[in-house]
Protein backbone atom coordinates (compact mmCIF):
# COMPACT_ATOMS: atom_id res chain seq x y z
CA UNK A 1 0.00 0.00 0.00
CA UNK A 2 1.26 3.47 -0.95
CA UNK A 3 0.13 6.74 0.57
CA UNK A 4 -0.88 9.39 -1.94
CA UNK A 5 -2.08 12.88 -1.09
CA UNK A 6 -3.38 14.66 -4.14
CA UNK A 7 -3.87 18.40 -3.64
CA UNK A 8 -5.51 20.34 -6.48
CA UNK A 9 -5.78 24.11 -6.63
CA UNK A 10 -9.14 25.11 -8.07
CA UNK A 11 -10.55 28.35 -9.41
CA UNK A 12 -13.14 29.64 -6.92
CA UNK A 13 -16.09 31.62 -8.34
CA UNK A 14 -17.93 30.62 -5.12
CA UNK A 15 -17.46 27.97 -2.46
CA UNK A 16 -20.62 26.03 -3.38
CA UNK A 17 -19.98 26.23 -7.11
CA UNK A 18 -16.36 25.25 -6.62
CA UNK A 19 -17.30 22.23 -4.52
CA UNK A 20 -19.71 20.98 -7.18
CA UNK A 21 -17.24 21.68 -10.00
CA UNK A 22 -14.40 19.97 -8.17
CA UNK A 23 -16.26 16.74 -7.53
CA UNK A 24 -17.73 16.63 -11.02
CA UNK A 25 -14.40 17.46 -12.59
CA UNK A 26 -12.39 14.82 -10.75
CA UNK A 27 -14.64 11.78 -11.22
CA UNK A 28 -13.18 9.56 -13.93
CA UNK A 29 -9.89 8.07 -15.06
CA UNK A 30 -6.67 10.10 -15.28
CA UNK A 31 -3.40 9.13 -16.94
CA UNK A 32 -0.56 10.50 -14.81
CA UNK A 33 2.81 11.30 -16.40
CA UNK A 34 5.59 11.61 -13.84
CA UNK A 35 8.87 13.15 -15.03
CA UNK A 36 11.65 11.19 -13.31
CA UNK A 37 14.75 13.13 -14.38
CA UNK A 38 13.61 13.20 -18.00
CA UNK A 39 12.18 9.66 -17.97
CA UNK A 40 8.39 9.67 -18.22
CA UNK A 41 6.59 7.16 -16.01
CA UNK A 42 2.89 6.57 -16.66
CA UNK A 43 0.25 5.45 -14.18
CA UNK A 44 -3.54 5.36 -13.87
CA UNK A 45 -5.58 7.21 -11.25
CA UNK A 46 -9.26 6.23 -11.05
CA UNK A 47 -11.46 8.49 -8.92
CA UNK A 48 -15.11 8.31 -7.84
CA UNK A 49 -16.92 10.97 -5.76
CA UNK A 50 -19.83 10.44 -3.41
CA UNK A 51 -20.98 13.25 -1.11
CA UNK A 52 -17.60 14.99 -1.00
CA UNK A 53 -15.79 11.69 -0.45
CA UNK A 54 -13.38 10.27 -3.01
CA UNK A 55 -12.48 6.63 -3.56
CA UNK A 56 -10.75 4.71 -6.29
CA UNK A 57 -7.29 3.42 -7.00
CA UNK A 58 -3.85 4.41 -8.25
CA UNK A 59 -2.51 1.57 -10.43
CA UNK A 60 -4.63 -0.83 -8.42
CA UNK A 61 -3.73 0.47 -4.95
CA UNK A 62 -6.90 1.65 -3.17
CA UNK A 63 -7.20 5.35 -2.44
CA UNK A 64 -9.46 7.40 -0.17
CA UNK A 65 -9.99 11.12 -0.11
CA UNK A 66 -12.15 14.12 0.55
CA UNK A 67 -13.22 17.18 -1.37
CA UNK A 68 -12.40 20.37 0.51
CA UNK A 69 -13.29 23.99 -0.11
CA UNK A 70 -10.12 24.76 -2.00
CA UNK A 71 -8.43 21.41 -2.54
CA UNK A 72 -8.99 17.74 -3.21
CA UNK A 73 -6.99 15.24 -1.15
CA UNK A 74 -6.48 11.53 -1.93
CA UNK A 75 -4.32 9.14 0.06
CA UNK A 76 -3.15 5.56 0.36
CA UNK A 77 -0.46 3.96 2.53
CA UNK A 78 2.21 1.46 1.49
CA UNK A 79 3.41 -1.40 3.65
CA UNK A 80 6.35 0.66 4.94
CA UNK A 81 4.27 3.71 5.77
CA UNK A 82 5.51 5.65 2.75
CA UNK A 83 3.52 8.78 1.87
CA UNK A 84 3.19 9.92 -1.75
CA UNK A 85 1.92 13.45 -2.39
CA UNK A 86 0.79 15.31 -5.51
CA UNK A 87 0.04 19.05 -5.66
CA UNK A 88 -1.56 20.25 -8.84
CA UNK A 89 -3.59 22.88 -10.63
CA UNK A 90 -6.41 21.83 -12.92
CA UNK A 91 -7.19 23.29 -16.33
CA UNK A 92 -10.21 21.64 -17.96
CA UNK A 93 -9.22 17.98 -18.41
CA UNK A 94 -5.56 18.29 -17.44
CA UNK A 95 -3.57 18.54 -14.22
CA UNK A 96 -0.07 19.86 -13.63
CA UNK A 97 2.04 20.24 -10.56
CA UNK A 98 4.72 18.72 -8.33
CA UNK A 99 4.83 15.21 -6.84
CA UNK A 100 6.57 14.67 -3.50
CA UNK A 101 7.77 11.07 -3.04
CA UNK A 102 9.96 9.24 -0.55
CA UNK A 103 13.48 8.50 -1.78
CA UNK A 104 13.65 4.72 -2.12
CA UNK A 105 17.42 4.87 -1.70
CA UNK A 106 17.20 7.00 1.45
CA UNK A 107 13.87 6.71 3.32
CA UNK A 108 14.62 9.79 5.45
CA UNK A 109 14.72 11.98 2.34
CA UNK A 110 12.05 13.00 -0.15
CA UNK A 111 12.19 13.75 -3.86
CA UNK A 112 10.14 16.14 -5.99
CA UNK A 113 9.09 15.51 -9.59
CA UNK A 114 7.05 17.52 -12.05
CA UNK A 115 3.96 15.71 -13.26
CA UNK A 116 0.97 16.17 -15.51
CA UNK A 117 -2.24 14.19 -15.93
CA UNK A 118 -4.91 14.00 -18.57
CA UNK A 119 -8.43 12.71 -18.28
CA UNK A 120 -9.45 9.74 -20.41
CA UNK A 121 -12.43 10.92 -22.48
CA UNK A 122 -15.81 9.67 -21.33
CA UNK A 123 -17.27 6.84 -23.36
CA UNK A 124 -20.04 8.09 -25.63
CA UNK A 125 -22.09 4.91 -25.18
CA UNK A 126 -21.78 1.60 -23.37
CA UNK A 127 -22.51 -0.08 -26.68
CA UNK A 128 -19.53 -1.08 -28.81
CA UNK A 129 -18.61 1.64 -31.30
CA UNK A 130 -17.14 1.63 -34.81
CA UNK A 131 -14.47 4.30 -35.38
CA UNK A 132 -13.26 5.47 -38.79
CA UNK A 133 -9.73 6.82 -38.39
CA UNK A 134 -7.75 8.51 -41.18
CA UNK A 135 -4.06 8.73 -40.19
CA UNK A 136 -2.37 12.12 -40.48
CA UNK A 137 1.12 10.96 -39.51
CA UNK A 138 3.01 7.79 -38.64
CA UNK A 139 5.41 6.47 -36.00
CA UNK A 140 8.86 4.92 -36.37
CA UNK A 141 8.99 3.52 -32.84
CA UNK A 142 6.63 1.72 -30.47
CA UNK A 143 6.79 4.61 -28.03
CA UNK A 144 4.73 5.35 -24.93
CA UNK A 145 5.54 9.05 -25.34
CA UNK A 146 3.69 9.53 -28.61
CA UNK A 147 0.22 11.05 -28.01
CA UNK A 148 -2.62 8.60 -28.76
CA UNK A 149 -4.32 9.14 -32.09
CA UNK A 150 -7.64 7.75 -30.84
CA UNK A 151 -9.18 6.50 -27.59
CA UNK A 152 -11.17 3.29 -27.95
CA UNK A 153 -12.84 0.86 -25.53
CA UNK A 154 -12.95 -2.94 -25.31
CA UNK A 155 -15.43 -4.18 -27.87
CA UNK A 156 -14.86 -1.22 -30.19
CA UNK A 157 -13.89 -1.63 -33.85
CA UNK A 158 -11.52 0.62 -35.80
CA UNK A 159 -11.44 1.04 -39.56
CA UNK A 160 -8.17 2.62 -40.69
CA UNK A 161 -5.25 2.21 -43.11
CA UNK A 162 -1.50 1.68 -43.18
CA UNK A 163 1.29 2.78 -45.50
CA UNK A 164 4.07 0.52 -46.77
CA UNK A 165 7.46 -0.10 -45.16
CA UNK A 166 9.04 2.66 -47.26
CA UNK A 167 6.50 5.26 -46.09
CA UNK A 168 4.43 5.31 -49.31
CA UNK A 169 0.63 5.46 -49.21
CA UNK A 170 -2.09 4.04 -51.44
CA UNK A 171 -1.73 6.96 -53.88
CA UNK A 172 2.01 6.56 -54.28
CA UNK A 173 2.87 9.55 -52.07
CA UNK A 174 5.67 9.41 -49.51
CA UNK A 175 4.09 10.16 -46.14
CA UNK A 176 6.68 9.03 -43.59
CA UNK A 177 10.25 7.91 -43.01
CA UNK A 178 11.13 4.45 -44.28
CA UNK A 179 11.57 1.64 -41.75
CA UNK A 180 8.05 0.20 -41.27
CA UNK A 181 6.17 3.36 -40.16
CA UNK A 182 3.15 2.47 -38.04
CA UNK A 183 -0.38 3.80 -37.66
CA UNK A 184 -1.16 4.69 -34.03
CA UNK A 185 -0.97 4.46 -31.14
CA UNK A 186 -4.54 3.59 -30.21
CA UNK A 187 -5.31 4.08 -26.50
CA UNK A 188 -7.50 1.29 -25.13
CA UNK A 189 -9.37 2.64 -22.12
CA UNK A 190 -9.01 0.46 -19.05
CA UNK A 191 -5.87 -1.36 -20.21
CA UNK A 192 -3.12 -1.52 -17.59
CA UNK A 193 0.16 -3.31 -17.07
CA UNK A 194 -0.52 -6.98 -16.32
CA UNK A 195 -3.50 -7.19 -18.68
CA UNK A 196 -3.67 -8.84 -22.10
CA UNK A 197 -4.84 -6.93 -25.16
CA UNK A 198 -6.80 -9.01 -27.65
CA UNK A 199 -6.77 -7.82 -31.27
CA UNK A 200 -9.31 -9.45 -33.60
CA UNK A 201 -8.26 -8.76 -37.20
CA UNK A 202 -11.56 -8.36 -39.04
CA UNK A 203 -10.35 -7.22 -42.46
CA UNK A 204 -7.05 -6.71 -44.29
CA UNK A 205 -7.61 -5.49 -47.83
CA UNK A 206 -5.30 -4.30 -50.58
CA UNK A 207 -5.88 -0.65 -51.50
CA UNK A 208 -3.46 -0.27 -54.42
CA UNK A 209 -2.32 -2.28 -57.43
CA UNK A 210 1.40 -2.68 -56.76
CA UNK A 211 3.91 -3.84 -54.17
CA UNK A 212 7.68 -3.55 -53.84
CA UNK A 213 10.22 -6.21 -52.94
CA UNK A 214 13.84 -7.28 -53.61
CA UNK A 215 15.52 -10.18 -55.41
CA UNK A 216 17.61 -10.68 -52.27
CA UNK A 217 18.29 -13.68 -49.99
CA UNK A 218 19.07 -12.90 -46.35
CA UNK A 219 22.39 -14.11 -45.01
CA UNK A 220 20.79 -16.49 -42.51
CA UNK A 221 19.21 -18.39 -45.43
CA UNK A 222 22.16 -18.40 -47.84
CA UNK A 223 24.78 -21.13 -47.73
CA UNK A 224 28.43 -20.11 -47.96
CA UNK A 225 28.94 -21.71 -51.36
CA UNK A 226 26.32 -19.36 -52.83
CA UNK A 227 27.62 -16.15 -51.27
CA UNK A 228 29.82 -15.31 -54.28
CA UNK A 229 26.92 -15.86 -56.68
CA UNK A 230 24.70 -13.63 -54.56
CA UNK A 231 26.74 -10.45 -54.93
CA UNK A 232 24.47 -9.23 -57.75
CA UNK A 233 21.31 -9.67 -55.70
CA UNK A 234 19.44 -6.92 -53.87
CA UNK A 235 17.75 -5.22 -56.81
CA UNK A 236 14.21 -3.84 -56.42
CA UNK A 237 11.31 -5.79 -57.91
CA UNK A 238 7.92 -4.20 -58.56
CA UNK A 239 4.94 -6.55 -58.32
CA UNK A 240 1.51 -6.18 -59.91
CA UNK A 241 -1.39 -6.83 -57.55
CA UNK A 242 -4.54 -7.88 -59.41
CA UNK A 243 -7.26 -7.14 -56.86
CA UNK A 244 -9.96 -8.66 -59.05
CA UNK A 245 -8.30 -12.09 -59.18
CA UNK A 246 -6.29 -11.88 -55.96
CA UNK A 247 -3.03 -12.71 -57.72
CA UNK A 248 0.45 -11.11 -57.65
CA UNK A 249 3.10 -11.29 -60.36
CA UNK A 250 6.51 -9.66 -60.99
CA UNK A 251 5.90 -6.61 -63.20
CA UNK A 252 8.87 -7.13 -65.54
CA UNK A 253 9.07 -10.91 -65.32
CA UNK A 254 10.64 -12.63 -68.30
CA UNK A 255 12.15 -15.99 -69.12
CA UNK A 256 11.13 -18.80 -66.83
CA UNK A 257 9.09 -16.46 -64.59
CA UNK A 258 7.10 -14.70 -67.29
CA UNK A 259 3.94 -16.58 -66.25
CA UNK A 260 4.68 -16.69 -62.54
CA UNK A 261 1.71 -15.77 -60.35
CA UNK A 262 0.99 -16.31 -56.66
CA UNK A 263 -2.23 -15.76 -54.67
CA UNK A 264 -2.06 -12.78 -52.32
CA UNK A 265 -2.54 -13.25 -48.56
CA UNK A 266 -2.50 -9.80 -46.93
CA UNK A 267 -0.83 -9.66 -43.50
CA UNK A 268 0.45 -7.11 -41.01
CA UNK A 269 4.21 -7.30 -40.55
CA UNK A 270 3.96 -4.85 -37.66
CA UNK A 271 1.60 -5.18 -34.70
CA UNK A 272 2.80 -4.20 -31.25
CA UNK A 273 2.32 -2.30 -28.01
CA UNK A 274 4.40 0.46 -26.47
CA UNK A 275 7.49 -0.49 -24.44
CA UNK A 276 7.24 -0.54 -20.64
CA UNK A 277 8.78 1.92 -18.18
CA UNK A 278 12.57 1.73 -18.02
CA UNK A 279 12.82 0.24 -21.52
CA UNK A 280 13.68 2.46 -24.49
CA UNK A 281 11.07 2.83 -27.19
CA UNK A 282 11.55 -0.07 -29.59
CA UNK A 283 12.23 0.68 -33.24
CA UNK A 284 9.59 -0.36 -35.75
CA UNK A 285 12.27 -2.63 -37.23
CA UNK A 286 12.51 -4.68 -34.03
CA UNK A 287 10.42 -7.11 -32.00
CA UNK A 288 9.86 -7.71 -28.29
CA UNK A 289 7.61 -9.55 -25.86
CA UNK A 290 4.68 -7.26 -26.76
CA UNK A 291 5.01 -7.74 -30.50
CA UNK A 292 6.48 -5.26 -32.94
CA UNK A 293 7.93 -6.03 -36.37
CA UNK A 294 7.00 -9.71 -36.05
CA UNK A 295 6.59 -10.39 -39.80
CA UNK A 296 4.49 -13.44 -38.92
CA UNK A 297 2.45 -14.50 -41.99
CA UNK A 298 -0.41 -15.61 -39.71
CA UNK A 299 -1.25 -12.07 -38.60
CA UNK A 300 -4.02 -12.10 -41.17
CA UNK A 301 -7.72 -11.42 -41.55
CA UNK A 302 -9.78 -13.71 -39.34
CA UNK A 303 -7.08 -14.39 -36.75
CA UNK A 304 -6.72 -13.06 -33.21
CA UNK A 305 -3.51 -11.74 -31.62
CA UNK A 306 -2.85 -11.64 -27.84
CA UNK A 307 -0.26 -9.14 -26.54
CA UNK A 308 0.89 -8.29 -22.99
CA UNK A 309 0.05 -4.75 -21.90
CA UNK A 310 3.03 -2.76 -20.58
CA UNK A 311 1.64 0.80 -20.39
CA UNK A 312 -1.67 2.42 -19.44
CA UNK A 313 -3.96 2.22 -22.44
CA UNK A 314 -1.80 -0.49 -24.08
CA UNK A 315 -0.92 1.93 -26.95
CA UNK A 316 -1.43 -0.26 -30.00
CA UNK A 317 0.51 0.30 -33.23
CA UNK A 318 0.08 -1.47 -36.59
CA UNK A 319 1.67 -1.26 -40.02
CA UNK A 320 4.17 -2.80 -42.47
CA UNK A 321 1.50 -4.37 -44.66
CA UNK A 322 2.44 -7.22 -46.97
CA UNK A 323 0.35 -8.50 -49.86
CA UNK A 324 2.20 -11.78 -49.37
CA UNK A 325 5.24 -13.10 -47.52
CA UNK A 326 6.90 -16.50 -47.51
CA UNK A 327 8.10 -17.90 -44.19
CA UNK A 328 11.29 -16.20 -43.03
CA UNK A 329 10.85 -13.10 -45.23
CA UNK A 330 13.98 -14.45 -46.95
CA UNK A 331 14.14 -11.69 -49.58
CA UNK A 332 14.44 -9.06 -46.79
CA UNK A 333 11.10 -7.64 -47.91
CA UNK A 334 7.68 -9.19 -48.29
CA UNK A 335 5.46 -7.80 -51.04
CA UNK A 336 5.42 -4.41 -49.32
CA UNK A 337 2.20 -2.47 -49.80
CA UNK A 338 -0.43 -0.32 -48.11
CA UNK A 339 -3.59 -1.84 -46.62
CA UNK A 340 -7.07 -1.01 -45.41
CA UNK A 341 -7.45 -2.48 -41.93
CA UNK A 342 -10.39 -3.25 -39.65
CA UNK A 343 -9.82 -4.60 -36.15
CA UNK A 344 -11.69 -5.04 -32.87
CA UNK A 345 -10.08 -4.92 -29.43
CA UNK A 346 -10.91 -6.80 -26.25
CA UNK A 347 -9.21 -6.70 -22.87
CA UNK A 348 -8.39 -9.53 -20.46
CA UNK A 349 -7.90 -7.99 -17.03
CA UNK A 350 -5.22 -9.13 -14.58
CA UNK A 351 -3.95 -11.89 -16.84
CA UNK A 352 -0.90 -11.60 -19.03
CA UNK A 353 0.88 -13.65 -21.65
CA UNK A 354 4.69 -13.90 -21.78
CA UNK A 355 4.96 -13.36 -25.53
CA UNK A 356 2.73 -12.86 -28.59
CA UNK A 357 0.07 -15.48 -29.18
CA UNK A 358 -1.96 -15.90 -32.37
CA UNK A 359 -5.13 -17.94 -32.64
CA UNK A 360 -6.79 -18.92 -35.89
CA UNK A 361 -10.07 -20.84 -36.28
CA UNK A 362 -7.99 -24.04 -36.42
CA UNK A 363 -4.63 -23.41 -34.70
CA UNK A 364 -2.91 -22.14 -31.56
CA UNK A 365 0.38 -20.37 -32.32
CA UNK A 366 3.02 -18.84 -30.06
CA UNK A 367 5.76 -16.63 -31.48
CA UNK A 368 9.20 -16.87 -29.90
CA UNK A 369 11.74 -14.18 -30.78
CA UNK A 370 15.44 -14.09 -29.93
CA UNK A 371 18.90 -13.51 -31.31
CA UNK A 372 19.25 -17.09 -32.54
CA UNK A 373 16.96 -19.75 -33.93
CA UNK A 374 17.77 -22.05 -31.01
CA UNK A 375 16.62 -19.51 -28.42
CA UNK A 376 13.60 -18.45 -30.47
CA UNK A 377 12.49 -22.09 -30.80
CA UNK A 378 12.93 -22.62 -27.06
CA UNK A 379 10.82 -19.53 -26.31
CA UNK A 380 8.08 -20.58 -28.74
CA UNK A 381 7.81 -24.14 -27.46
CA UNK A 382 7.86 -22.99 -23.83
CA UNK A 383 5.09 -20.50 -24.60
CA UNK A 384 2.92 -23.13 -26.26
CA UNK A 385 3.48 -25.58 -23.39
CA UNK A 386 2.33 -22.88 -20.95
CA UNK A 387 -0.81 -22.24 -23.02
CA UNK A 388 -1.72 -25.94 -23.09
CA UNK A 389 -1.15 -26.37 -19.36
CA UNK A 390 -3.05 -23.25 -18.31
CA UNK A 391 -6.06 -23.37 -20.60
CA UNK A 392 -6.35 -27.09 -21.36
CA UNK A 393 -5.35 -28.45 -17.95
CA UNK A 394 -2.66 -30.77 -19.34
CA UNK A 395 0.11 -31.97 -17.08
CA UNK A 396 3.69 -31.48 -18.23
CA UNK A 397 3.82 -35.20 -19.13
CA UNK A 398 0.60 -34.94 -21.14
CA UNK A 399 1.83 -31.78 -22.84
CA UNK A 400 5.05 -33.55 -23.80
CA UNK A 401 3.04 -36.33 -25.44
CA UNK A 402 0.90 -33.86 -27.37
CA UNK A 403 3.89 -31.77 -28.46
CA UNK A 404 5.79 -34.86 -29.51
CA UNK A 405 3.03 -35.97 -31.86
CA UNK A 406 1.34 -32.79 -33.03
CA UNK A 407 3.48 -29.63 -32.74
CA UNK A 408 4.67 -27.92 -35.91
CA UNK A 409 7.26 -25.18 -36.19
CA UNK A 410 7.53 -22.39 -38.75
CA UNK A 411 10.09 -19.63 -39.12
CA UNK A 412 8.28 -16.31 -39.62
CA UNK A 413 11.24 -13.95 -39.69
CA UNK A 414 14.93 -14.26 -40.61
CA UNK A 415 15.39 -10.72 -41.89
CA UNK A 416 15.54 -8.65 -38.71
CA UNK A 417 18.07 -8.18 -35.93
CA UNK A 418 16.21 -10.95 -34.10
CA UNK A 419 14.64 -14.07 -35.55
CA UNK A 420 11.24 -15.61 -34.94
CA UNK A 421 10.03 -19.17 -34.57
CA UNK A 422 6.35 -20.07 -34.23
CA UNK A 423 5.18 -23.19 -32.35
CA UNK A 424 1.80 -24.32 -33.71
CA UNK A 425 -0.76 -26.97 -32.91
CA UNK A 426 -4.08 -28.02 -34.44
CA UNK A 427 -6.93 -27.24 -32.02
CA UNK A 428 -8.98 -30.18 -33.32
CA UNK A 429 -6.43 -32.57 -31.77
CA UNK A 430 -6.78 -31.10 -28.28
CA UNK A 431 -9.30 -31.88 -25.54
CA UNK A 432 -11.91 -29.27 -24.76
CA UNK A 433 -10.24 -26.38 -22.94
CA UNK A 434 -10.92 -26.00 -19.24
CA UNK A 435 -11.14 -22.27 -19.90
CA UNK A 436 -10.49 -19.74 -22.59
CA UNK A 437 -7.98 -17.00 -21.86
CA UNK A 438 -9.82 -14.39 -19.84
CA UNK A 439 -12.69 -16.58 -18.61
Amino acid sequence: MRTIILVLALAMPSLATARQAATAAMTGQWIVTLDRWGNPEYSVLNLRENDRTLSGDWDGDPVKGTVGERAIMVSTTDGQGGVYEFRAKRAADTLSGVADFPDNNNPSQRLQYRFTARRVPARASNAAQVHDFLPADYANSFSAERPPVLTIWPGDTVRTSTIDSGGVDAKGQTRALFGNPQTGPFFVAGAAQGDTLVVHIRKLRLNRDWADSLDSIVGRALGSRLVADGTDLGKPVRWRLDRSTGMASPELAAGRLKDYKVPVRPMLGGLGLASGFGAPAMSTGDTGRAGGNMDFPEVIEGNTVYLPVQQPGALLYLGDGHALQGDGETSQYGLETSLDVEFTVDLIKSQTVPMPRVESPTELMVLGQAGSLDEALKAASTGLISWLRQDYGLTLSETAQVMGTAVRFSVPNLAGRSVGVAARIDKALLPQPLKALGN
